[in-house]
């Protein structure tokens, strides 16, 4: 392994695209574990609970398994920030790594309703939560590695480049799953898929996380401005002192607005795309397999403009859009005459890409707002604390039903989220001449 030859200014050196593909590889498999219960779980679902349960309870329980892991990524973020500002970003994206990936693989090997009873979806739900922490370990450390081994002039692509891996993720899952129900039956407790099936794409993601974990062994060298940095004690306790928590504090309402806009996407959209708009399951598969394809160039377009012309106005104006042009097209969609199948394709692709692509400017921009002594800290909690409330999308959804048509109620919640991620991002400066090697505030280096 080796972490010399840094690179130039804007030239990267080994490490720097070592750690970009350990950070990519590592967003992959995260994302492809998050969505694996949206995509994977939802047509064997049945194997989990009880013959007979409503279609509203096993939709609860469906929400369950999805905010579970969501849930866990705050807790990780804060036990592996303090791990990485303290003993160093590779080795505490080692045991995110490792946990997740043995978690993922349990996940696959558990018995269902008809062997353990209700146990079996508690440990189900049990497991998410624990390996969302790991999760949340693994972009907390990994992240932050890899934007401060690029060059100043790349991090914004850097950043896209990562969350490529969002797309790719979702659009793995989703033609895994539509290539095992090409071939696998589905349709009662005792099919194929729903008692075997559906483990497959599990262990793909257990096998996943373990290449990863060699990767970081043998190909990924520790940042060296960590290296080079005098480390505290307790980074939590500094991260919010001397002007920090306002600086959290911002973030923290870009992030909410971001999260929540994002859940209707890709929690919701799959709903949308079947019942209101009427597309059978393996079309809408297909659908948004095309959807998530087509965020990666506008992923890497919106990552070296946000590097060119600056991340805050990237930011605010993809919140704009959200509130006009993705609440458009989402309303179509949810109308149920959006027209012909190529119509639903392009309002899906165009709401996809608005409502996510934002997560392709993070990691810099997060990153660029905390000093280095508590970096990974700053940025696993600003990015992973603020999910908590939108994780109950279904429940504000259930809700908002009493009181309008419940195929709107999402067309709320993402004007909602883009309203406070377009407050969050006014609210902050401008980030991409940042300095990483700093230990002074962000506030006295860029320009508000």
């Amino acid at each position: 392994m080796e972490t010399d030859n840094p690179g130039t200014a804007q030239e990267p050196g080994k490490n720097a695209r070592n750690a970009l593909r350990g950070a990519a590889l590592g967003y992959f498999v995260d994302m492809f574990d998050i969505y694996l219960p949206v995509i994977v779980i939802a047509p064997a679902l049945m194997y989990f609970v009880r013959a007979g349960t409503d279609l509203s309870t096993t939709s609860l329980v469906g929400g369950s398994i999805f905010a579970a892991a969501l849930l866990g990524r705050p807790v990780g973020a804060a036990i592996f920030g303090h791990f990485a500002d303290t003993l160093g970003r590779r080795r505490a994206t080692f045991v995110a790594v490792a946990g997740f990936g043995v978690c993922t693989l349990l996940l696959g090997l558990l018995p269902g309703y008809q062997s353990w009873g209700s146990m079996a979806i508690i440990t189900f739900i049990g497991l998410r939560f624990v390996g969302g922490i790991f999760l949340g370990g693994e972009y907390t450390a990994a992240n932050p590695l890899a934007m401060e081994s690029a060059p100043p002039g790349r991090r914004g692509l850097y950043s896209a480049i990562i969350n490529c891996g969002f797309g790719l993720a979702y659009a793995a899952c989703s033609l895994i799953t539509l290539a095992l129900l090409h071939w696998l039956p589905s349709a009662t407790v005792d099919s194929a898929y729903v008692q075997w099936g559906w483990r497959i794409p599990f262990f793909i993601g257990a096998a996943l996380s373990f290449a990863l974990l060699g990767y970081y062994r043998f190909a990924v060298g520790e940042s060296e401005l960590w290296r080079g940095a005098e480390h505290t004690r307790s980074p939590i306790r500094q991260l919010f002192s001397s002007g920090g928590a306002r600086r959290f504090g911002q973030i923290f309402v870009l992030m909410t607005g971001i999260w929540l806009a994002s859940e209707t996407a890709t929690a919701i959209l799959p709903i949308v795309l079947r019942v209101d708009t009427g597309l059978t399951s393996t079309t809408t598969t297909a659908v948004l397999t095309v959807s998530f394809l087509f965020l990666l160039p506008v992923n890497l377009t919106t990552g070296v403009l946000g590097q060119r012309y600056g991340r805050r106005r990237a930011l605010i104006v993809l919140a704009v859009l959200a509130l006009t042009v993705a609440m458009l097209t989402y309303f179509l969609l949810a109308s149920g005459h959006p027209g012909n199948l190529f119509v639903v394709c392009l309002l899906s692709a165009v709401t996809v890409a608005i409502i996510v692509v934002p997560f392709g400017i993070l990691p810099a921009y997060i990153n660029e707002r905390f000093t280095l002594g508590v970096r990974s800290s700053g940025y696993g909690l600003a990015y992973s604390l603020p999910v908590i409330l939108p994780s109950f999308y279904s429940f504000y959804q259930l809700w908002l039903g009493h009181i309008m048509p419940a195929k709107y109620t999402a067309l709320v919640l993402l004007g909602v989220g883009a309203l406070c991620a377009l407050a969050g991002a006014v609210w902050g400066p401008e980030t991409k001449d940042a300095q990483l090697g700093s230990t002074r505030l962000e506030e006295e280096l860029v320009a508000g």
